[in-house]
């Protein structure tokens, strides 16, 4: 059987180099296309090939003759979108598009898109299905909203197999925890190691769906080899809600609250469509995903 190769963009970094440790494992080639800008040189394997290029580089060569593109680097942070709204943009709308071009150029059997739940913002129905409002609170919800369009576009009119994972809250090993907008999970365990309480924005009410890293790969597999190929979405979440406070009771310590910002107050995922489509469902429930972390710190 002939060796499958893989395009990981966005690979040195927190879901996408697990990814390239996973198909590696399966004996699969994995280019990694990552500028460093968020990712790490240390997360990348040492069997992978690796490109500090960013996506919108003329990247064309590392896509040829490659089977498959999982399309994973972006500027993750809502924040830094609402701050910096034409330079969140650049990456993740126009890179997007970029790397749908030579995808399509270079005859790639199928694009996975990381998508987000961002795109749904508030939403009164929970859990959220993906036929919920599209009603994203950041310029990050949107521009996640875009690249899913251009995914159905160049499903539609370039024949261009694509599919897009809505990704809810993934954590896990090599979770960020640089920076004020880090995730929650991360920025807890962070500050709990060095003795810190533990900052929880606003109340800390709002409630998050926390879906595994090692789950969040498992679904970009299953991706690749289900039906869908038109540029469809799919809510890649655990199915529960977790309040900030709860996940700051699981961890442990004292809390410090933080003036309240914008965002969505209750996100999580109905994941039935997953299970059905993809023949996936989360493994790791969030306790032991959270205690495992504290055993590794």
């Amino acid at each position: 059987m002939n060796q499958k190769i893989a395009v990981i963009t966005g690979g040195a970094g927190f879901i996408g180099s697990h990814l390239t440790d996973f198909l590696i494992d399966q004996n699969w080639q994995v280019r990694v296309v990552d500028n460093l800008s968020t990712g790490r040189q240390e997360n990348i394997n040492s069997k992978a090939d690796f490109f500090k290029l960013s996506i919108m580089d003329n990247i064309d060569s590392i896509f040829r003759d490659a089977d498959y593109v999982f399309h994973l680097a972006a500027l993750p942070q809502v924040q830094f979108s609402i701050d910096e709204p034409q330079k969140s943009n650049s990456i993740n709308a126009e890179g997007t598009l970029n790397v749908l071009e030579i995808a399509r150029r270079n005859k790639i059997k199928k694009v996975i898109f990381s998508s987000s739940c961002a795109v749904y913002g508030d939403q009164e129905i929970l859990p959220i299905t993906e036929t919920a409002d599209i009603k994203p609170k950041s310029p990050y919800g949107l521009q996640k909203y875009v690249g899913e369009l251009y995914c159905q576009l160049y499903s539609s009119v370039y024949n261009l197999p694509t599919i897009c994972l809505r990704y809810f809250n993934v954590y896990g090993p090599r979770q960020s925890d640089v920076g004020a907008y880090s995730s929650v999970i991360a920025n807890f365990l962070k500050q709990k190691k060095t003795n810190q309480p533990l900052t929880v924005v606003g109340k800390g009410q709002q409630t998050r769906d926390f879906v595994h890293v090692k789950d969040v790969v498992q679904a970009n597999f299953k991706a690749v080899f289900c039906d869908v190929d038109t540029g469809d979405s799919i809510n890649i979440g655990s199915g529960q809600g977790y309040s900030v406070n709860q996940i700051a009771g699981f961890i442990g310590g004292p809390i410090h609250n933080l003036p309240a910002r914008i965002e969505p107050q209750n996100v999580w995922a109905d994941n039935r469509k997953a299970i059905k489509v993809l023949n996936w469902q989360p493994t790791i429930d969030l306790k032991r995903g959270i205690k495992e972390l504290i055993h590794r710190s």
